[in-house]
């Protein structure tokens, strides 16, 4: 099997174990992208030779550029560069790692040119789904999650009538402070948050796993990919992230699909469906785990995870607005300009704030966007 990717986002976590699972099965890669990152973005470029690579600021590019002036790779800056890097005519598939709703546009500009999405930018769905979809349907282009939860859901759905499909058990490992009550998350600090018991990734996706918006994310994330609403999909708290997620059919069946808490084996999959091949990642062994344990999700703790249902609910740019400022409040929270605890409230306030009007169109969403940033730069103040 040979592929030909583009990957957005490659020096992020998500990014390098896609770029593990590259090295492992010798495949080609036609782009990189990076945040800011050139150092690390400089080693991959000289290891893989990509025909492009992308670097958000011209400054940064600038620099990428003179340190790579030996190589034949191209250096671009910018939003329409990344859009870029996302049609290659090379690339077969475009693998969206980029973080936020940075993500949404080059998701947009790859399924017009018909490119495989290999999607692992929540974002994308979360703001733009209605469009996003819509416009997948129109182009046949297929969507393959890379979430470890979407893609179980995934992988349980081959096969099956989709009539039959009852629910969906969306699994979510409780972060770092599962079990912890108001009072006590009262006192939290970024560091405190960054401290996941399971999974390695960035900062901005281990504090939404933190405060579980990460779940009402995904929670409208899979309404997209698997035609559901969000009543029929039940979070289960899952402290040892071994079952990824699962479904339950009509007929009382559940399918579940299991694994060791590595991105890898999902990243590969969305890479290589259908087929399966071997995966650098490490296999399971149910016997050393022991265990498994299940819980029901803190909605009054948790007021991130509330608020993201409450707007899944609602539909149309609520999410949108959930999700911009959920973006701008985390990054607060890091900088430690408000709480833990206000980053759910802000996301309640500028979600409720939005009409829950039809997402007609991208300028729409990125307005929702904007306006619920804005919000929450403001009452933050």
């Amino acid at each position: 099997m040979d592929r030909t990717i583009s990957i957005l986002g490659s020096t992020g976590s998500i990014g390098r174990q896609a770029l593990d699972v590259v090295r492992a099965q010798g495949w080609r890669v036609c782009a990189l992208t990076a945040w800011g990152n050139i150092e690390l973005l400089e080693e991959q470029i000289r290891e893989f030779r990509p025909a492009l690579a992308v670097v958000v600021k011209e400054e940064a590019a600038e620099t990428l550029r003179i340190r790579t002036a030996d190589t034949s790779t191209k250096i671009l800056s910018g939003p329409a560069a990344l859009c870029e890097a996302a049609v290659l005519p090379e690339a077969e598939t475009a693998l969206n790692a980029v973080v936020g709703i940075a993500g949404l546009q080059p998701t947009l500009a790859a399924i017009e040119a018909g490119k495989t999405v290999a999607l692992a930018n929540k974002e994308t769905l979360v703001a733009g789904g209605e469009l996003v979809m819509a416009k997948a349907a129109e182009k046949k282009v297929p969507i393959l999650p890379v979430d470890s939860e979407h893609s179980a859901i995934f992988q349980c759905l081959q096969g099956q009538p989709r009539r039959s499909l009852e629910k969906i058990l969306l699994t979510a490992s409780g972060g770092p402070f599962f079990g912890y009550t108001k009072e006590a998350l009262r006192r939290v600090k970024p560091a405190d948050a960054l401290r996941h018991p399971n999974w390695s990734m960035g900062a901005k996706i281990t504090v939404d796993s933190a405060t579980m918006m990460n779940k009402g994310l995904e929670v409208i994330e899979a309404c997209h990919l698997f035609g559901v609403g969000p009543d029929d999909v039940e979070i289960v708290v899952h402290r040892e992230s071994i079952i990824h997620s699962g479904v339950a059919f009509s007929d009382g069946a559940v399918i579940a699909q299991l694994g060791a808490p590595d991105m890898r084996l999902p990243i590969q999959y969305a890479l290589t469906y259908p087929d399966r091949l071997p995966c650098p990642g490490k296999g399971l062994s149910l016997t050393d785990i022991g265990k498994l344990t299940f819980y029901k999700p803190d909605l009054d703790t948790f007021a991130c995870l509330a608020a993201c249902l409450e707007a899944a609910r609602a539909g149309g740019l609520r999410p949108a607005a959930a999700n911009g400022a959920n973006e701008e409040a985390v990054a607060l929270f890091l900088r430690e300009k408000i709480s833990f605890l206000q980053i759910g409230e802000l996301v309640a306030q500028a979600a409720a704030r939005q009409k829950a009007v039809p997402a007609a169109c991208l300028e729409a969403v990125l307005e929702a966007d904007r306006a619920a940033r804005e919000f929450v730069r403001q009452a933050a103040r």
